[in-house]
């Protein structure tokens, strides 16, 4: 009996070692609601929009410097620096029925944030974990930064080729070798305006 137990006991050991081995060679894909295998690609954290500093005098031009301006429709990011400058990002953004417009500001920050998918999204793909620890398979990437009491963030991805596309389900997203650059300019109370294209 107790050979018995010590095989079967065996057995599920060996059975949670493959299923954790084999969620830890997945990511989930928000763009397709699906797990994906891990590859090379994946954890690449350039964007295919190369981060620039660019002369600014779009909407909200004239706010404080470290005041982030998300254009949607544009699908880029303005950091402000002031003097009339900005570093822009290549961003991806809600997609149809996902997107929004507001004002709020930076509610907090974190390193390799945590996932806990809404209930909502929950709904769609069942087979969703009520919460994923950080880390590179997470779909939040890098960083984030909250806004305000929103469900929203701008946070990083561990899917760059996303960027520059209207896919996600209202955060703002950047590749993470961006996202880590935001994050270290960015400070908590920083003003966040969420615009469209041009809105003077």
């Amino acid at each position: 009996m107790r050979k018995l137990f010590s095989l079967a006991a065996g057995m599920i050991l060996g059975l949670t070692v493959a299923v954790t081995g084999a969620q830890a060679s997945k990511y989930f894909d928000m763009t397709t609601n699906t797990w994906k295998e891990v590859n090379g690609s994946v954890r690449g954290g350039r964007s295919p929009i190369k981060r620039s500093t660019v002369s600014y005098d779009g909407k909200y031009a004239n706010a404080a410097k470290g005041t982030i301006i998300v254009n949607t429709k544009e699908r880029r990011l303005y950091f402000l620096l002031g003097d009339g400058k900005a570093v822009k990002y290549g961003i991806g953004v809600g997609r149809p029925g996902f997107q929004w417009t507001g004002t709020h500001r930076v509610s907090r920050k974190a390193e390799w944030p945590g996932w806990t998918p809404p209930p909502a999204m929950r709904k769609r793909v069942p087979n969703l974990p009520a919460h994923m620890e950080g880390g590179p398979n997470n779909p939040l990437g890098a960083r984030a930064m909250y806004i305000g009491s929103t469900i929203y963030r701008i946070h990083g991805s561990n899917e760059p080729w996303s960027i520059g596309q209207a896919v996600s389900s209202g955060c703002i997203r950047l590749a993470n070798e961006d996202v880590i650059d935001l994050y270290e300019r960015v400070r908590v109370g920083a003003r966040v305006h969420v615009i469209q294209a041009n809105q003077k």
